[in-house]
């Protein structure tokens, strides 16, 4: 079994994390403390890991906890491998970009079925996401941003792979592409969030956009 690392405790929600497959893939799971209700964040490989880090989180709810989505940034083969195994076992619906779901589909066989557009919320029994739109590493790359309730408390953002430590996602050298991603991310995320927001991404180590956000010219100027 994968080692289950509980990120972040925070009042209302839970999160933990796994890392599977030769991509290093993390994979996020939310747990909402009151409900039970849980989210996971990119059902990239190794189903059976995952569902030991479901069973590992039964403790972070004060009732009975229960899969309520499975939520994915993108379309990429290695962010859904597990995908169709884990839909199988649990009945879990899905969200994720709507301009990534055809591509989701043919890669996974499973259907999308909350289609999710920039500025979309979804509400998993009181575990509340904003989904932001990041074009530029895939057309429907979908951050998930779990706000600080109020002003108050931590912002959370899945980042999938458009924003890293050092960086944003892949944009295969294609100006254009890059250019949007960085565009989205500067006005989406650190225009909108402030920087003790933690970043999650879909590979590595988490970080703020406070501690990016000094590079953010630096890495428009070098072009990757």
């Amino acid at each position: 079994m994968k080692d289950s690392t509980l990120l972040l405790d925070l009042p209302a929600v839970a999160i933990r994390r796994i890392v599977v497959s030769d991509m290093a893939n993390n994979v996020y799971l939310l747990t909402g403390k009151r409900t039970g209700a849980q989210i996971l964040v990119d059902a990239a490989d190794d189903a059976p890991a995952v569902v030991a880090l479901l069973g590992t989180a039964a403790n972070d709810a004060e009732v009975p906890v229960s899969l309520k989505l499975i939520a994915t940034t993108h379309s990429h083969w290695d962010h859904v491998r597990a995908l169709a195994e884990l839909d199988a076992k649990t009945g879990a619906p899905s969200a994720a970009g709507r301009d990534d779901a055809a591509a989701i589909e043919a890669e996974s066989g499973v259907a999308t079925g909350r289609l999710l557009d920039h500025g979309d919320v979804l509400d998993i029994d009181g575990v509340v996401l904003k989904s932001v739109h990041l074009r530029g590493h895939t057309p429907g790359s979908i951050a998930y941003a779990l706000e600080a309730t109020d002003g108050v408390g931590t912002t959370v953002i899945f980042s999938g792979d458009s924003l890293f430590p050092g960086g944003v996602g892949n944009t295969e050298q294609d100006p254009q592409r890059f250019t949007s991603l960085l565009n989205d991310v500067e006005e989406r995320l650190f225009a909108v969030y402030p920087d003790d927001a933690v970043v999650l991404p879909g590979h590595g180590d988490a970080t703020t956009l406070g501690a990016e956000r000094p590079a953010l010219s630096h890495w428009r100027d070098r072009g990757w």
